[in-house]
């Protein structure tokens, strides 16, 4: 019998996969996906262990990360959404023994959709139920056929679940609403595509509601209010509906007030759900572990004095960087330097930096500190929290002689 394993691609967390390996390494990855593949091949150019740019041992590297930890005022611990749950409550252990600031990329894309879920603003559900029941899953400023390659076929469009037998071809109805024209809205069709100009999510959001309530929708962009009172039609009709969020909507919304008007008026004439579209395997994962630690899901700040929680918006990586109140900085699973701002992030450059990745970038690159870790659901197991909140198991596939970052993170620690 074929033994199945987790993708740590992406946070669907498929747990399909099939795996040839060969000398160690993995040769030939069944089921996944493109992302997938990538991700459970490894690195094309794995980190070294240096201190200062020279290569060391790894109990050398973690006692200088100790060093600069130890010694900064205002730390930062960044990063996460590529680490098992188990190394994510070390490194929030970490930041409170070291008084750090502690922070993730949800600060700056998923977290509102996710804090709003966790405190029950939003109705949510799982993916196995979107399989099952849904009829009607809006994609809005989301793209899961480049971001999340596996969700049409394995999850909302065009499985057969229990209760839509029949599919996409019957059962199914699916629509996008984004400012252009994505390969996910090709396939819901040009009849269910919603082109909308960019930055007003909300004002389509409060004229759908107004279709909602049989009134007739005003935009002041001018979009089609016939078109729009069919949308409100099919929304009404749906018996399990569900709005897949990507960053298009989060970005455009100044705050989730539209999307909670949306939500409550669908739930009065109908039946739906918010799905956030998180990106990295874990990112979740990370929310749920710091908010059952502090009620907030990222932007902490620990005091060194008596290790309490302050949260805000002054406490997150782009804050802390752009203000210049962090003195070293430790990035777990994460290129900082690559994703965020060159305004905001060279400063990075500027402080003692420690890189603990499995893969070489551009921050480790910079960093004055880097530690080779195992890759997460390859080279060492662990737990996640897949997109929908569901725990996954990881399981092992190949050996190597890097730590794993729960370990790592736990040695230095210990050296602190």
């Amino acid at each position: 019998m074929s033994e199945y394993y987790v993708c740590t691609g992406c946070a669907l967390l498929c747990d399909d996969i099939e795996v040839e390996t060969e000398n160690g390494k993995v040769k030939t990855v069944h089921a996944a996906c493109r992302k997938g593949v990538a991700r459970m091949k490894g690195c094309i150019d794995s980190l070294e262990c240096t201190v200062d740019g020279e290569k060391t041992d790894v109990e050398s590297a973690i006692a200088k990360a100790a060093e600069i930890l130890g010694e900064a005022a205002n730390p930062l611990i960044f990063g996460h959404g590529n680490s098992s749950s188990e190394a994510q409550k070390l490194s929030i252990a970490l930041a409170k023994k070291v008084g750090a600031y502690l922070d993730d990329t949800s600060s700056f894309c998923q977290g509102p959709i996710i804090e709003a879920i966790l405190q029950e603003k939003l109705k949510t559900c799982t993916l196995d139920d979107i399989r099952h029941k849904a009829d009607v899953i809006i994609f809005w400023g989301a793209d899961p056929s480049n971001s999340h390659p596996r969700h049409l076929s394995r999850y909302s469009y065009f499985p057969r679940g229990k209760e839509r037998q029949r599919g996409w071809e019957e059962d199914r109805t699916a629509i996008c609403v984004d400012v252009r024209k994505s390969e996910t809205a090709i396939i819901c069709g040009d009849n269910r595509f919603y082109k909308i100009p960019m930055g007003e999510d909300a004002e389509f959001m409060d004229a759908l509601v107004s279709a909602l309530s049989s009134k007739v929708p005003k935009t002041s962009f001018g979009f089609d209010a016939k078109k729009i009172l069919e949308l409100a039609n099919v929304l009404k009709k749906a018996k399990f509906g569900v709005i897949c969020v990507g960053l298009g909507l989060i970005y455009s919304l100044k705050d989730l007030e539209p999307l909670f008007r949306l939500m409550d008026k669908l739930n009065e004439v109908s039946d739906f759900n918010i799905m956030p579209m998180v990106g990295q395997y874990n990112m979740r994962g990370f929310n749920q572990n710091l908010y059952e630690e502090t009620g907030c899901i990222n932007r902490v700040k620990y005091s060194p004095e008596s290790g309490e929680a302050e949260h805000g918006p002054e406490f997150s990586v782009v804050e802390a960087l752009r203000n210049k109140t962090v003195d070293a900085a430790l990035i777990i699973g994460s290129d900082p330097l690559s994703s965020l701002p060159l305004s905001v992030s060279r400063y990075l450059a500027e402080i003692p930096l420690i890189s603990i990745d499995p893969c070489r970038n551009l921050t480790s690159s910079r960093s004055n500190v880097t530690i080779p870790c195992a890759l997460g659901g390859v080279e060492y197991g662990g737990t996640a929290v897949r997109m929908d909140g569901v725990d996954v198991e990881l399981k092992k596939i190949i050996d190597t002689d890097n730590l794993p970052d729960v370990e790592i993170l736990k040695k230095i620690t210990e050296a602190i």
